[in-house]
């Protein structure tokens, strides 16, 4: 089968295009024809420093989520499951590739009208939407700050927080991505690439009751610091590279709640299924920004470190259906 190997840790063109051995499923298990493959930003540090969740070495079969079908089960597995669209996440590699086996529960069926496609798009960065949205719970009125607004997650995170009636204030880097932020509903739109971004939050709504915290350092710590007391930040990614530095002190002087995710294996389903679930009633879109080809893996990566990328990348490895 067609897959991508990572061949070492390095820039993207260590990712090159190979074969492998069609995978076989064994006793509670199931084959995964993949239509399309996830690709996160933490994939991409993966890839360039060997830093990551999951402890494993190259040459390895890069890729955590894939969407597509089933074809095939292990002996003694339910035969039933055999042509369910699904997507899955895996155990941290394996996902550039054609097929996949998974163990038979791992899987989420993907709902009647959603495509393969979205689905992918919301299983990672859909989870990781639905946890900030469970956890910082913004109400109505309150005024929400999401960094990397027109990214995977940001993107959500500005939907979610629209339909729970907040104000959204939507920080990201360039005017492209400010209209995407703005055409899913953002009421304010800032670059926090220039120096006054936060000159620019306060005087459109004063104070902030909640930060999405998905790029860190400075610009995270410089989110914290628009807080009004009360205020809740939670810090979910690191796109700058290193997490915000908000000492426990600082939040206590200022009487702001720095959340602090742990979620258990249950809460990760849970927040997967209720993103598909918000899909399929059509109150949830993720953008789509670029697609690739499998054998073109090197140049999504390098398109996402370029910060070219707006919403997900998707490698497109054999798409059927829809």
């Amino acid at each position: 089968m067609r897959v991508v190997w990572l061949t070492e840790f390095g820039g993207p063109d260590v990712l090159v295009a190979g074969e492998a051995p069609d995978p076989t499923p064994v006793p509670g298990q199931v084959l995964i024809d993949v239509e399309f493959a996830n690709i996160t930003f933490v994939e991409t540090q993966f890839r360039a420093t060997g830093m990551g969740p999951f402890p494993v070495q190259p040459p390895i079969v890069p890729g955590n989520g894939v969407g597509g079908v089933i074809t095939a089960v292990g002996p003694g597995t339910d035969p039933g499951l055999v042509g369910r669209r699904v997507v899955s996440s895996l155990n941290g590699s394996g996902g550039y590739a054609e097929r996949v086996v998974v163990d038979a529960a791992a899987p989420f069926e993907v709902p009647e009208g959603v495509g393969l496609d979205t689905a992918v798009a919301l299983l990672a960065d859909g989870r990781t939407a639905m946890m900030l949205a469970t956890m910082a719970a913004p109400r109505a009125g309150e005024r929400v700050l999401v960094e990397a607004a027109a990214g995977g997650v940001g993107s959500l995170a500005v939907q979610l927080a629209r339909a729970a009636g907040a104000r959204v204030v939507a920080a990201a880097g360039g005017e492209r991505k400010l209209a995407v932020a703005r055409e899913l509903g953002a009421d304010v739109a800032v670059d926090y690439r220039d120096p006054d971004w936060t000159d620019r939050v306060r005087a459109a709504v004063g104070g902030l009751d909640v930060v999405l915290d998905g790029v860190g350092g400075a610009i995270g710590r410089a989110a914290f610091e628009l807080l009004d007391p009360g205020g809740r930040m939670i810090s979910y990614g690191l796109a700058s590279g290193t997490w915000a530095d908000v000492p426990e002190q600082d939040a206590a002087d200022r009487k702001v709640t720095l959340l602090r995710p742990r979620p258990t294996p249950e809460d990760l389903r849970a927040w997967v299924k209720g993103a598909l679930a918000e899909a399929a009633a059509g109150r949830l879109h993720p953008v789509i920004g670029q697609r690739f080809p499998l054998e073109r893996a090197a140049d999504a990566h390098a398109a996402i470190e370029s910060r070219a990328t707006v919403g997900k990348t998707l490698l497109e490895v054999a798409p059927r259906s829809r």
